[in-house]
C-alpha cells in the first residue's frame, strides 16, 4: 500500500524515490550534524563536503574531462538563455540558433537583446513536429556559436544525436529535458546548461558544464553575477547557493550511477518509451504527433479523436492515479512525461489504462 500516484508531470517532475527518502533524513539531521542540510552554512565545511560531492558524481557520470568547469548556478535555464550571449556573442559576430520549439523560441528571443541572431534551421512550418535535417542547416559564416534545445517538451521531439557544426565553432545546449539521460560526448560542446527539474533534481539549481576557454569570454563589464569567471572562480559558492537543491541534485547523480549509468539509463529509458509508442503505432484511437524520427524518449506526446474525449480521459486517468498528462496548452492533447525516475511499471500501467479508455470508448469516437 503506497499513498504515491503515478507522476507524469513535464516538469517539476518525478524524483527517485530513494533519494526522497535520504533527503527526508538530511532535512532533519545531515550527514550526522545535527543540523538540516537546508540550515548549513554554504561556507561551512558539511555544505562543502556536499557540493564537491556532487561535482565529482556529476563528472565521473558524464566522462567530463579536465579543461571543463560544472556550475551549479541559479535562475534556471531561462536566466541561461541570456547568460550564453552575454558572455559569448560579441557586438561584431552572429550566433546560430536551431529552432525546433517554445523553449528555443525564448532562447532566441534573449539573444536578440545582446547582439546578432540567425536560424540555421527550424521545424516551425510543421509546427515543430520532427527535428530538422542535417541538409536543412544552414549556418552562418564565422558563427560565434552554434545553440540546440536537445529535447522539446511541448511538441515530443528529441535530437538523436549532435548536428555537425563547422570546425571551431562552440555547441551550445539546452539539455533541461534529457540531460544524462543518455550518454554525452561531453568534448562535443563548448557549454551545457541544464534546469534541474526534470532528470537532475528538483527546480531551484541549473547545472552548467563550461569548457575553460569560455569562462573567460564575457566582457568584464558584465554585471558581476552574470560572468561565467565569477562563478567559476568561486566554484558556485559566490553567492548563497541552493544548498537543498545541490544535495539532490548530487543524491540523483549517485542513483543514476547505481542503476548503471548513463548507457543503463538509455536502455530503460528506451524500453519505456517503447512501450508507450508500440501501444501508439498499433492504436486506430490514440495517435503520436511527433514525426517517428524525431521522437521524444522524454516526453511523449499524443492525441485521441476529439478534444472532448482528450478532457475527458485526463480527468478519468486522474481519478485512476495518473497525473500530469495534460499537453501544454500551446498544443492541447495528452503528454506523458517519462524522465528517468519514471518507473516501467508507471508507463505499463498507463499503457494499460489507455486500451481500457479506447475500448470503452470507441462507439463515441465512431459517432464524432
Amino acid at each position: 500500500m503506497t499513498d504515491r500516484i503515478h507522476n507524469f508531470s513535464a516538469g517539476p517532475a518525478v524524483l527517485p524515490e530513494p533519494v526522497l527518502r535520504k533527503a527526508q533524513d538530511a532535512i532533519w539531521n545531515a550527514e550526522g550534524s545535527g543540523i538540516g542540510i537546508m540550515e548549513h552554512s554554504h561556507r561551512g565545511k558539511v555544505f562543502d563536503r556536499i557540493i564537491n560531492d556532487a561535482e565529482q558524481a556529476c563528472r565521473e557520470l558524464g566522462g567530463i574531462p579536465d579543461g571543463y568547469r560544472v556550475l551549479f548556478l541559479q535562475g534556471g535555464a531561462s536566466l541561461q538563455f541570456s547568460m550564453v550571449p552575454m558572455n559569448l556573442l560579441p557586438a561584431d559576430r552572429t550566433a546560430d540558433y536551431l529552432l525546433t520549439g517554445v523553449w528555443s523560441q525564448k532562447a532566441i528571443k534573449e539573444a536578440q537583446q545582446t547582439g546578432k541572431v540567425h536560424v540555421a534551421a527550424t521545424s516551425e512550418a510543421t509546427n515543430f513536429d520532427r527535428i530538422p535535417r542535417q541538409d536543412e542547416i544552414r549556418y552562418s559564416p564565422a558563427a560565434a556559436y552554434v545553440h540546440l534545445t536537445t529535447n522539446n517538451t511541448i511538441y515530443g521531439t528529441q535530437w538523436q544525436m549532435e548536428p555537425q557544426v563547422p570546425a571551431g565553432t562552440p555547441l551550445v545546449a539546452d539539455t533541461s529535458s534529457d540531460m544524462y539521460s543518455r550518454p554525452i560526448d561531453v568534448r562535443k560542446y563548448g557549454l551545457i546548461y541544464a534546469g534541474a527539474q526534470k532528470n537532475l533534481g528538483p527546480s531551484g539549481v541549473v547545472l552548467v558544464i563550461i569548457r575553460d576557454d569560455l569562462v573567460e569570454r564575457g566582457p568584464k563589464t558584465l554585471p558581476t553575477m552574470l560572468q561565467y569567471r565569477t562563478h567559476a572562480a568561486e566554484k558556485s559558492l559566490y553567492n548563497t547557493a541552493p544548498t537543498f537543491a545541490i544535495y539532490v541534485m548530487g543524491e540523483v547523480f549517485k542513483w543514476i550511477q547505481a542503476q548503471g549509468g548513463l548507457s543503463a539509463m538509455a536502455e530503460s529509458n528506451e524500453a519505456k518509451a517503447g512501450t508507450l509508442y508500440d501501444y501508439l503505432d498499433g492504436s486506430d484511437f490514440f495517435r503520436g504527433t511527433a514525426q517517428p524520427d524525431s521522437r521524444s524518449r522524454m516526453n511523449v506526446c499524443f492525441r485521441a479523436p476529439t478534444e472532448e474525449l482528450e478532457e475527458k480521459f485526463v480527468k478519468e486517468a486522474a481519478k485512476r492515479g495518473f497525473d500530469g498528462l495534460k499537453g501544454h496548452r500551446l498544443v492541447g492533447g495528452m503528454r506523458a512525461s517519462i524522465y528517468n525516475a519514471c518507473p516501467t511499471a508507471a508507463v505499463e500501467a498507463l499503457v494499460s489504462f489507455m486500451k481500457e479508455f479506447e475500448r470503452a470508448n470507441r462507439v463515441a469516437a465512431t459517432r464524432s
